[in-house]
């Protein structure tokens, strides 16, 4: 058996195995949907029997006599009213209970997918890019139930061709036959359109979700692409897959006006042959007109339900695709768990302490079952393989010989080790700077404390309890994270700092004084109210930053994880933040990650990291006899300086001499 032969009938199971979860997901309103199509399939044969009765009865009469009864005709049309509600009854409640069924399912797995995506960690959304991820809650779920529609549809018609074809049997085997050659010959050619039409339908579904994530990635980084002039490449970029999308979707196109045509002349043909052999047949006497008139309306009516299960059958493996894409979320692995343990309600600064905590990323893009699911055919991104993966705050985690040559760890089996044996303990109320070099592993440290990603090996504890024994929601109530790139919403400044918590105006603008905002904040057009731009567009770096920082403050975290946060504002200004912050007396043990040596300064003690590890706890000025590499690291700006005007100075007393 070929390969393509065994592919077919496996996307065929498939696809059948996904029909049935529709129907045990929706087992009620699936079932009124096809009790209606059976409804309307049950009275379309009955109707062919009224319309041949009345012909016979009625009509042929009349002609005949000249004249009719009042009573007859009353009684025609009433048989004929009858059925025809009860057949307009079953449309409706098929199609409105099919529909109702799809949207359904559409919702509840758009539900799921959503859902999945906040239990997995932020290092398996570092594997996948957005404009997929949306494709897989959008597009995907509705290409796997899109048989569903009219899936009611073809099973309640089983139940009209079997009673049809019964029906012409009894009425002239020899026209039946017609019929048992036609149907089929149309479920044949149904079944080669949709051979022909399904490896394109399906490469048009995976190149949706290749142009969304396209265009997700260019407006996601709008201001990089317009800043560096790549206006035309990422326009090229665009174009190339919108092409690909066009030539796809031309060839569906192309193969429906091929057969759509056949498909649409083929029951004329039937109708016509039976006119023709139903004719020779009344002239001899073998068939009464009425009989010839009800076959000839079966024969109208039953065309289009025959093609409904070749729509089923033909959407199946587009289906199929779109269920991979889906179940590849649904089943992906690493959804964090969470316990019952509730902290002691206090108001107390937080005891934090990472205890031999080890983490590692893996090395490549995640291009595994996923990817292998989603079935590209090709890569669209600028993205390699083995891209670098973003920890939560910025480190770059480079992979392969790379990562070697700048954080001196080497890379096992597939992973990139950033973080090793780390043990940092800071008691409450202290102020603990991390200071490290590029890759150090400083910002993964920080995603660790708030739980954004959980260590492979260790503890990171909080009043003694370990963050994953913690109930859902007990970390963010305690703890706050401020980024060296803040998200600003597109909404108001008070939506951007409450984020929906009911928080009085008078602890909003005190937070905002104590980052430094309330100035720039009251000088706004609408103050409080004054709306921001997407991504705060309308802000300047450091104003996202201060916004964020007050975010942070309005919660009064008993643990406040600050990632280089005020890196975008000056030095005064900075100064001023972090010495409120320390008169304040905020009930907060601060743990900060910083590079400026007024921002040192202000801890209370400095952890140096360096090669994933804590290499050197103290004091500023301990370090900066103890630990050369910190002493490298906090004199860099200074040496560089020096160095340019000693050149600066070689320079010019050789012009002079």
């Amino acid at each position: 058996m070929s390969e393509s032969r065994v592919e077919r009938r496996a996307t065929l199971g498939e696809g059948m195995r996904i029909l049935g979860r529709a129907l045990r997901d929706e087992p009620v309103i699936l079932g009124i949907s096809i009790a209606g199509s059976a409804l309307y399939g049950l009275m379309t044969v009955v109707a062919a029997e009224v319309i041949g009765r009345v012909t016979d009865r009625v009509i042929i009469p009349a002609f005949a006599d000249g004249d009719t009864a009042a009573g007859t005709m009353g009684l025609a049309a009433l048989a004929i009213m009858v059925t025809a509600i009860l057949k307009a009854t079953g449309i409706v409640i098929r199609r409105f209970f099919a529909g109702l069924g799809q949207y359904r399912l559409n919702a509840r797995y758009r539900r799921r997918v959503t859902r999945q995506y906040l239990r997995l960690p932020l290092s398996w959304h570092h594997r996948h890019p957005a404009g997929r991820l949306l494709s897989n809650a959008n597009a995907d779920v509705e290409a796997t139930f899109w048989p569903i529609a009219p899936l009611p549809f073809a099973l309640g018609v089983i139940v009209m061709l079997i009673i049809a074809l019964v029906s012409m049997t009894l009425v002239d085997p020899l026209l039946a036959l017609v019929g048992f050659l036609v149907f089929p010959a149309i479920l044949v050619i149904n079944f080669i359109y949709q051979r022909k039409l399904s490896p394109l339908a399906t490469r048009a579904q995976a190149l949706r979700a290749d142009l969304s994530a396209v265009a997700h990635e260019s407006f996601d980084g709008a201001a990089v692409v317009k800043a560096m002039g790549r206006e035309a490449d990422e326009t090229e970029r665009f174009r190339r897959v919108a092409l690909e999308l066009r030539e796809a979707n031309v060839g569906v196109g192309r193969i429906r006006g091929a057969f759509d045509p056949v498909l649409e002349a083929l029951p004329n043909l039937g109708i016509l042959t039976v006119l023709l052999i139903g004719s020779s047949r009344i002239a001899g006497g073998d068939l009464e007109p009425g009989q010839l008139v009800q076959v000839a309306y079966l024969f109208t009516v039953t065309a289009f339900p025959i093609r409904a299960i070749g729509f089923v059958l033909g959407e199946l493996p587009r289906a199929v695709v779109g269920w991979r894409r889906v179940a590849a979320v649904l089943d992906a692995t690493g959804a964090q768990e969470y316990g019952h343990r509730a902290l002691q309600g206090t108001a107390a600064a937080a005891d934090l302490d990472v205890r031999d905590v080890s983490f590692t990323y893996a090395s490549d893009a995640g291009r595994g079952a996923f990817e292998v699911a989603e079935n590209p055919a090709r890569t669209v991104s600028r993205r390699t393989a083995a891209r670098p993966l973003p920890a939560a705050g910025g480190d770059a985690v480079p992979t392969g010989d790379h990562h070697r040559a700048v954080t001196g760890r080497p890379v096992t089996d597939g992973r990139v080790s950033v973080l090793d044996n780390v043990h940092l303990d800071v008691p409450p109320g202290r102020t603990v700077a991390v200071v490290g070099p590029t890759g150090s592993g400083k910002s993964t440290l920080v995603s660790l404390l708030v739980r954004l990603v959980d260590p492979d090996d260790g503890q990171v504890l909080l009043d003694g309890a370990d963050l994953r024994e913690l109930r859902r929601g007990e970390i963010s109530e305690s703890v706050a994270l401020v980024f060296q790139q803040p998200f600003v919403f597109e909404d108001t400044i008070r939506d951007n700092i409450t984020l929906g918590r009911d928080v009085p105006d008078d602890d909003v603008w005190a937070a905002l004084e104590l980052a430094q905002g309330d100035q720039f904040v009251r000088e706004l057009d609408g103050g409080l109210d004054a709306p921001v731009g997407e991504r705060g567009s309308t802000l300047s770096g450091g104003q996202r930053q201060r916004l964020a920082l007050a975010r942070a403050l309005v919660r009064k975290p008993r643990l406040l994880v600050l990632d280089d946060a005020t890196s975008a504002v000056d030095p005064e200004v900075e100064r001023r933040i972090l010495a409120g912050l320390r008169a304040a007396g905020l009930p907060s043990t601060v743990l900060v990650v910083a590079y400026r040596r007024a921002t040192i300064a202000l801890a209370d003690e400095v952890a140096y990291i360096e090669g994933g590890r804590v290499a050197a706890r103290g004091s500023h000025d301990e370090l900066m006899v103890a630990a050369a590499g910190y002493e490298r690291l906090i004199t860099a700006y200074e040496r560089d300086a020096a160095e340019r005007a000693a050149m600066d100075g070689d320079g010019d007393q050789g012009e002079v001499s």
